[in-house]
């Protein structure tokens, strides 16, 4: 046989192939292939053709027993690529051919009624929708587990000193907890974004068509309630032309990897000589080639790499989209590379980051310290003289200048004496000294979400709720 004509010959010939006499070249076959970005919806192709079948029985456009041996031969195919018996034959055009040419083989011109009332335009975006429908609870499971991971560290670290910062400059004082919880809010919101879009998707294709639909009597809702959707796309032109929902995952993980890249840039400088807040399991360190001492980071910053790979996953599928007439075009086969391309990294990132910090150990001195030598508890100090009536303005300018004060005699600010103090402002007393400590500081931050013990404890608590519910 001609391989260049392999795709008009017998059963195992293109879904297209009957208004050519030709085959396609050779090349042309290996460059317009998708099998092997889309042989991982095997599974999901059948569950759709299961249930297309199901229907066309129900509605009499082909028999119930023909309908009938077609599930159970897409069954047995299933089962047999579940198991391996079955290997894909990656010189098929797609997955769609694949399992279509496997029925055919084994059932005839029975096998060959399963597309009836069905395009491979809306049958690719049941799949997707489908496939998205099954994989993304399990990234959303991995994003809880790093989530709980998170709260477990935090739960240890209420009453370990950091501070904050603020244009990579000392700021206020907080709690690893308080910051720890600043890396788990914007993780729930992942999820839930994730879950939005689940939402979104939970509309049946089927019965698209091409672009406008089926002349034959098709129950497309009895296809949805077979799947469990919730209902159908309303518009077949619409259904088969666009991918908002893959840009929308995508983008989705885009803002997840953003996330953790963003955790990992700390991680990475506080695993340094100059910030030591943190020291790096040996499990999930390298070493250099050349310099022997050296302990890296090197997960973290392929964490923070590879987030500019899903970054192009979401221009990709931008690009492809902004310019495409209604309806259908082929540029939409690429969809899938970019989509499941960023899945993949987005989930390998989340699980080597969760086991990553999960085996961390913190230094509490070295975190402590950072309170010191920097004035973080100069606002506090503003905040003592409004307290005793000072206008903020006013209080701000004291506090300046104790500040200034004690650059210059090279002090911390709770190492001036109160004559130094009343110097410049006089109302200040002796118990100005009480709320100068970083301790005291972090606990007099009792608004909501601040970084007071009682407070986190209250952010721990909803996260816990979040988390059982």
């Amino acid at each position: 046989m001609d391989s260049n004509n392999n795709l008009l010959q017998g059963n195992h010939a293109a879904l297209w192939h009957g208004r050519f006499s030709e085959g396609p070249d050779k090349e042309a076959v290996e460059f317009e292939t998708s099998i092997y970005v889309d042989s991982r919806m095997a599974l999901d192709d059948i569950a759709g053709s299961i249930a297309h079948v199901k229907m066309l029985g129900t509605q009499g456009i082909i028999s119930m027993e023909e309908s009938s041996k077609i599930q159970s031969v897409l069954e047995e195919i299933k089962n047999e690529i579940d198991s391996g018996k079955l290997t894909i034959d990656n010189s098929a055009e797609d997955i769609h051919s694949f399992i279509e040419a496997v029925l055919t083989d084994r059932l005839g011109d029975t096998g060959r009624k399963l597309h009836t009332g069905r395009s491979r335009n809306d049958q690719i975006a049941l799949d997707e929708r489908l496939y998205l429908r099954r994989v993304i609870p399990d990234l959303q499971n991995e994003i809880k587990k790093l989530v709980k991971t998170l709260k477990h560290i935090a739960e240890q670290h209420l009453d370990t000193l950091l501070s904050g910062y603020t244009h990579m400059q000392r700021a206020q004082p907080v709690s690893l907890a308080h910051h720890l919880c600043a890396w788990i809010w914007p993780l729930i919101r992942d999820y839930e974004r994730l879950s939005d879009a689940l939402g979104r998707i939970d509309y049946s294709p089927l019965g698209a068509g091409a672009l406008a639909g089926s002349g034959l009597p098709l129950d497309r809702e009895l296809t949805a309630e077979i799947l469990g959707f919730s209902g159908v796309t309303p518009n077949s032109l619409d259904t088969v032309c666009d991918r908002d929902y893959c840009i929308e995952f995508v983008s989705d993980f885009s803002l997840i990897m953003t996330h953790l890249s963003r955790y990992c840039e700390e991680v990475i400088l506080w695993s340094t000589e100059e910030f030591k807040f943190i020291n790096l399991s040996e499990k999930w360190s390298t070493g250099s080639s050349i310099m022997p001492q050296k302990k890296n980071p090197d997960f973290a910053e392929l964490i923070r790499g590879r987030t500019g790979l899903v970054f192009g996953n979401l221009m990709a599928l931008l690009t492809m989209m902004k310019g495409l007439p209604l309806s259908y075009n082929r540029d939409l086969q690429e969809d899938k590379t970019s989509l499941f391309a960023a899945f993949d990294t987005v989930s390998s990132c989340i699980r080597v980051f969760t086991s990553m910090i999960q085996t961390a150990s913190w230094n509490k001195e070295k975190m402590k310290s950072s309170c010191y030598g920097g004035y973080a508890n100069a606002t506090d100090l503003a905040d003592y003289l409004v307290k005793k009536g000072i206008p903020f303005r006013k209080a701000h300018e004291y506090s300046a200048s104790c500040v200034k004060l004690a650059i210059g005699k090279k002090l911390n600010l709770e190492d001036l004496s109160l004559e130094d103090l009343k110097n410049i402002c006089p109302v200040i007393e002796e118990d100005v000294f009480d709320i100068l400590p970083p301790e005291h500081c972090k606990e007099a931050r009792q608004t909501t979400g601040g970084p007071a013990n009682s407070k986190v404890a209250e952010q721990l608590e909803l996260i816990e709720n979040w988390l059982k519910n």
